[in-house]
């Protein structure tokens, strides 16, 4: 891709933590054919990391990147990509990224940097000194041991209070897989903090006086800015009220969009009453309470705001006032975050997981937070929560925890929902404090292989909605039938990917949904209603490949795939219709160089088929569909023995999910008997090198014939 005078800033800051030395590179030169975020990190891997590294291995790189649109006023903009070879991946780590919002990237392109390449290791605990062009590698040690907020609080100090530290607390340092940097308060990216710790790096902090240019037409870029806006819904894009109004012709209960006129923020002070126009561009921020969404009605007593990362008027992360949890558990009674993460605490008790309005379910979720966020450790989309309870409730750890430290364990604390447990347990993990605490810290894999547990008995088990490779599903066959199955096969971690989801949970009627299915991919087949699936079609894969390049596309551009993509919008006049070229019309004119969707959707292509020559490269093999691209077996079983493609299960069939990645292979243009791209499909996007590379280690399906 040529680049304009807009969009990048120019430059990637390279820092060796090994020899000291700082140096910087051209943007230009090498990156822009893949825009940013993974897109550079998958780069710098398939460049210089070679097979066979380890993720603690100071050969091991982490690629901080931001993208053409962080720092602009494209709503929704604060994403940061760090890409690595992911520890919690296995039996064999391989490619991955963390993904962490704030307004650490929007930082670090005022301070002049599109990325930020850390290679090598410190012989002692450093902390890196972002201040424009000036960048310095400092003394961590008086840091090291402490969590992220004092770490952040003398950073900020030391720097001054406009800087953002990115920074990781003692599960990082210990080296812990489930390990997590945190920016800006409560903005994570799991899996990586143990990466930072083994290259003794403490913390990133950035101060940017700069600023991102736009290239093209200034009026035509606040009237996109504006248009943007009209159609954005609340948090997941979703696009009708959960309540009923005069004001909009739809209502869905299971929207997002919780935001009802007369709701207050009941812990503010003074507490604001949510206005009473619920489609004013101004209000947005006001249609989003995830606290209320997740825990229940009774969170809007508790709720202060909002908060969010760079130029979103969504706010997803609500931030809670709870004084109970002060008296109780020695904690601040402030809190925030979104999401899974909001919910770290309560997942952990079987009593309590889902409960909505129950104040010992609110106070687990302050307590889980607190902790979390401080000591740096990771939920690995819930599924640690998952582990620790199959793990007690099946007898697993009286039978093999050594007796002495299954005593030491408050489980009668555990048994009555007590959050006070988790004042014992994160702490254990974080710090990997015996045997227990050691092999939580090291994710699900670690169960299976320390322990002798067989893979099977999670991957047959409903309960832990475990996937494959250590990781839980994400957003998959409850949510999207065959579509949702495909994008759970195709990464190396949870998928992460929201474009589908956000789609098909959008709130609209079917009948809407599939109008817009036709004009986007070509047929109101495209999708079902979830739970109501019908057999694979190529209109699904269509749609799978879209969702996931979307999701390449969005990380690559620094905007959040919470959101996006634009498909759907709130708005009747338009039938609902989103916008699906809005990514590829602010790119232009950021850039200045014109770009259609279907020309972006083709560097997203680029940049996904990337991470899958890199995930062929490091596992030594072509056959991706054996190998890699794998369903569990719960998949294919209903707890209460209803027929797979019926009406009221997520039940798939076999051979109709082996048809469904066919039309998938089809629709990628790989081989369908491997799942593997030729030769020639890595030429045709721009990827030779890599093709000419694997084939002559025979890893494309044609030479390994």
């Amino acid at each position: 891709m040529a680049v304009g005078s807009g969009g990048f800033v120019g430059k990637v800051l390279r820092v060796d933590l090994s020899t000291g030395k700082i140096t910087t590179e051209e943007t230009r030169e090498r990156y822009t054919a893949l825009l940013g975020g993974a897109g550079i990190g998958y780069r710098v891997l398939w460049d210089e990391v070679p097979a066979g590294t380890g993720p603690f291995d100071a050969a091991n790189k982490l690629v901080f990147a931001t993208g053409p649109l962080v720092g602009t006023s494209v709503p929704c903009n604060g994403r940061a990509t760090i890409t690595t070879l992911f520890p919690t991946c296995w039996p064999k780590p391989l490619v991955g990224s963390g993904h962490m919002g704030g307004h650490f990237a929007a930082k670090l392109k005022y301070a002049g940097f599109d990325a930020l390449i850390v290679e090598g290791k410190a012989d002692k605990p450093v902390w890196l000194m972002i201040r424009d062009a000036r960048v310095e590698i400092r003394d961590a040690r008086h840091l090291w041991g402490s969590g992220i907020r004092r770490a952040t609080l003398e950073i900020s100090q030391e720097m001054g209070p406009d800087c953002v530290v990115a920074a990781i607390g003692q599960a990082g340092e210990n080296l812990a897989p489930m390990g997590m940097v945190i920016n800006s308060v409560s903005h994570s990216a799991g899996g990586v903090g143990g990466i930072m710790g083994g290259k003794n790096l403490k913390a990133v902090a950035v101060q940017g006086s700069g600023a991102v240019r736009i290239a093209g037409d200034k009026a035509a870029w606040e009237a996109l800015v504006k248009f943007h806006l009209s159609i954005m819904g609340a948090n997941n894009q979703h696009v009708v009220p959960s309540f009923p109004t005069p004001q909009a012709e739809y209502y869905n209960p299971a929207s997002r969009w919780v935001g009802q006129p007369g709701k207050h923020w009941g812990a503010a002070k003074p507490p604001v009453e949510l206005p009473g126009d619920i489609h004013d561009p101004g209000s947005i921020a006001f249609r989003t309470n995830s606290a209320a969404y997740f825990l229940g009605d009774e969170a809007w007593k508790y709720t202060v705001r909002g908060n969010g990362c760079t130029a979103c008027p969504i706010r997803c992360h609500t931030m809670l006032k709870m004084p109970s949890v002060t008296a109780k558990y020695g904690i601040p009674d402030m809190g925030q975050n979104t999401c899974v993460a909001l919910m770290f605490g309560r997942s952990f008790f079987k009593q309590l997981a889902g409960k909505k309005n129950s104040e010992a379910a609110m106070e687990a979720c302050m307590v889980g937070m607190h902790l979390a966020d401080d000591l740096g450790l990771w939920s690995n989309y819930g599924q640690l929560q998952r582990d620790l309870r199959k793990l007690y409730e099946g007898g697993y750890l009286k039978a093999r925890l050594g007796s002495k430290e299954y005593a030491s364990i408050p489980w009668d604390k555990y048994e009555s929902a007590d959050p006070a447990f988790l004042l014992d347990l994160i702490p254990r993990v974080a710090n990997r404090q015996g045997e227990l605490g050691d092999v939580l810290s090291r994710g699900t894999g670690a169960i299976f292989d320390h322990w002798s547990i067989p893979e099977s008995e999670w991957a047959e088990d409903h309960s832990t909605t475990y996937w494959k490779m250590g990781h839980a599903k994400h957003h998959a066959n409850e949510d999207d039938g065959q579509c949702g199955v495909i994008i759970n096969t195709q990464y190396n971690r949870d998928a992460q990917c929201h474009s589908h989801t956000n789609f098909v949970r959008n709130g609209l009627p079917l009948e809407v949904q599939k109008k817009l299915a036709a004009a986007i991919w070509g047929s109101p087949d495209a999708l079902d209603a979830p739970g109501d699936y019908t057999p694979a079609n190529i209109h699904k894969a269509h749609r799978a490949k879209w969702s996931l390049l979307r999701k390449e596309l969005h990380d690559a551009l620094g905007v959040c795939n919470w959101m996006g993509p634009w498909a759907a919008s709130p708005l009747r006049e338009r039938g609902y219709a989103g916008d699906d070229s809005l990514e590829s019309k602010f790119l232009s004119l950021a850039t200045g160089q014109a770009m259609d969707r279907e020309e972006l959707d083709r560097v997203a292509e680029r940049i996904f088929t990337l991470h899958r020559a890199l995930t062929i490269r490091d596992m030594g093999r072509v056959d991706m569909r054996a190998a890699h691209d794998i369903v569990p077996p719960w998949v294919f079983e209903d707890p209460n023995g209803a027929a797979a493609l019926t009406k009221g299960t997520i039940r798939m069939d076999p051979a109709d999910i082996a048809k469904a990645m066919d039309y998938y292979y089809e629709a990628m243009g790989w081989d369908k008997a491997t799942g593997a791209p030729s030769q020639a499909r890595y030429a045709a996007l721009g990827l030779a090198d890599v093709g000419e590379a694997l084939a002559a280690a025979k890893l494309t399906p044609e030479a390994a014939k």
